[in-house]
Formats: C-alpha cells, structure tokens, sequence
C-alpha cells in the first residue's frame, strides 16, 4: 500500500532544487565548478576535473534533497572525538530523503555507470520504491546528481535525457567523485536517509514518520574511491545520530527502535574497508548494516522517546587514520 503523503504532489523537489542549481552556475568561480554542454544538457562538474570545496558540498546536498532540508556544516564531540559534522533537519523526511536524495537509479550507457540521486528520480519514475511512495514529480525539470570519478558521455547523457523526458535546456547533471570534498559532505548529509531506508527495509509505515534531523561526522578525502567508500560509510555506520518525530504507538517504537542501528546487523564492527575486502563482494554484505549508529524515535502522540545504538569514536578513527 502506498505511503500516504497527502500534500506531496504539491512540493516538486526538481522546482525547489533548481535554485540551487542555478546558484552553481553564477557563481562558478566562487564555488570552484565548472558548467558545460553535452547534447543541450547542462553539466555541472563538481569535484571530477576541479576541486569544489565545502560550500559546494552544501549546496551539492541541499540540491539531492530536492531544497527541501537544512544543511550545515560545524564542529560537533562524537563521544570525545571533536571533528567536522554535517547535520540536516527536514520537517519533510520522506520527500527530501527517499522521493530525491536516495541513490536509486544505477545509469549504465556503454563503458560508463554511476548512481543516481536526487529528484530527477521523481520524474523518471521507475525505481520500484516510487511505487511505495505513490508519487511522481510532473515537473517539466530534472536535476540529476552522479556519484562518479567521470562526467558522462553523450551516450549515457541522452539516455538520461531519454528517461527523464524533459527538453536537453531543462535538465541538469551534477557530477563529484566519493574521493572529494563535495564528495565526502554529501555522502554525511545521508544520515537521515540511511535510517528512513532501513526502517522502510524494516517494513515501517514512513508516512508516520512527520519529521528528521541527523549529525553525522565529515569524512575526510580519502586517497582514492574505494578508500572514500570505506570513509564515507563509516562516517555514517559508526558516527550518525538520528532522531524522528513520528505519529505511532509507543509499543510499536519500542519494538522498533533496536532494530534500526548498524549495530542490529551481522556485519557491524569493522571499518567498511576492511569488511569490503574481507567479504570480497558489495552485495555480500548485509543489506542491514546500512544505517545510523545511533537512533531516537520520539513519539509526537505521547510525548515518550525511545533510543538504541552507540556512536564508535574508535572505529572512526581507525577508518578516518587519525593520529595521536
């Protein structure tokens, strides 16, 4: 049955994200990317062939969740670790995190493949969690974010353009390498997503689920892709706290609320790097541990909060090669 979201025709996250977008491209130099052409298409690159920055990676994320969240970088402890860490607060959990930021739409044209976010996902409509949603973005504009170490060719382009069904003017690529700045700040700005996807895994109604915010620490660059996959889940696995505002029965959260961290999972303890090569195989990996380290699920009917999970200071700075 889909999840009931009334009002959610009415937020387009392509529309609310193209501001965004377009304050890329005005400022390009100020936010160290670059904007091209491939078949009308507007490219923008942001950590492939230039370095991007910090800046970049808020917009680059607040973009993924179809303007539809508050992101912001600052210092946070996690458990006696001070470091960078990226929090967002949305009070429309669903729409920014699963209907747009979630990385569902693998794009494979030729010798080039990359994930997709971000709302174009709601116009192409073809993932099968659109049909959990009971949504679709009638938006005449498509903005599409790639994780990928490349900008795609025409062919991977138009296929795209294809899917997405708007005129070339009208869609836009946003493109940054895991291994990079803008890389690491959106990869953290997941938080929230990574507990709503297990909780949907989970088989949890998340139209009772009314808002979200996360904190999650910034991974630093890492030397290479693989590496930066390794940081960037551990950030999130070993590092996130999480806390939803839901409309439910507090028996329902108690049982719930123990099974959403990463520590519910079989895999959980080791940095991803070292579980990835252990394992051989991404796919071999339980699908579970992806999610927070710590959870809250605050209960909007009785006022009572319910809480499971640790933050792991030690396996962050195991993975993030932290010195004294």
């Amino acid at each position: 049955m889909p999840i009931q979201l009334n009002d959610m025709p009415a937020l387009s996250p392509n529309l609310r994200a193209l501001p965004f977008v377009n304050q890329l491209i005005a400022h390009r130099e100020q936010f160290k990317v670059e904007v091209s052409k491939i078949s009308g298409v507007t490219i923008i690159d942001c950590g492939v062939s230039v370095p991007g920055g910090w800046e970049t990676g808020l917009i680059f994320a607040k973009i993924c969740l179809g303007g539809l969240a508050k992101v912001k970088l600052h210092w946070a402890d996690f458990r006696g670790l001070r470091w960078p860490a990226l929090e967002v607060i949305t009070d429309h959990p669903v729409r920014a995190c699963m209907a747009s930021q979630y990385a569902g739409w693998f794009i494979k044209r030729d010798k080039f493949s990359a994930m997709g976010s971000g709302p174009a996902r709601a116009v192409v409509h073809s993932e099968e969690l659109f049909g959990k949603l009971g949504y679709r973005d009638s938006a005449q504009v498509a903005v599409l974010c790639l994780e990928s170490r490349k900008l795609p060719p025409e062919g991977a382009v138009n296929l795209i353009l294809e899917k997405c069904g708007c005129q070339a003017e009208n869609l836009y690529i946003l493109v940054a390498p895991t291994a990079s700045i803008v890389g690491s700040v959106q990869i953290a700005a997941r938080s929230v997503e990574t507990g709503l996807h297990k909780m949907m895994e989970l088989g949890y109604d998340l139209g009772l689920v009314e808002r979200g915010w996360g904190i999650s620490p910034l991974a630093p660059v890492a030397a290479d892709d693989l590496s930066a996959i390794g940081r960037t889940n551990d950030a999130i696995l070993y590092g996130a706290t999480v806390q939803y505002q839901v409309q439910d029965e507090d028996a329902c959260l108690k049982a719930l609320v123990g099974k959403v961290p990463s520590a519910s999972s079989r895999d959980y303890g080791l940095p991803f790097r070292e579980l990835f090569d252990r394992v051989g195989n991404f796919y071999d990996i339980d699908p579970l541990l992806f999610s927070p380290a710590e959870v809250w699920l605050s209960n909007e009917k009785s006022g009572c909060s319910f809480h499971a999970g640790e933050i792991r200071p030690d396996l962050l700075r195991k993975s993030f090669q932290l010195g004294s």
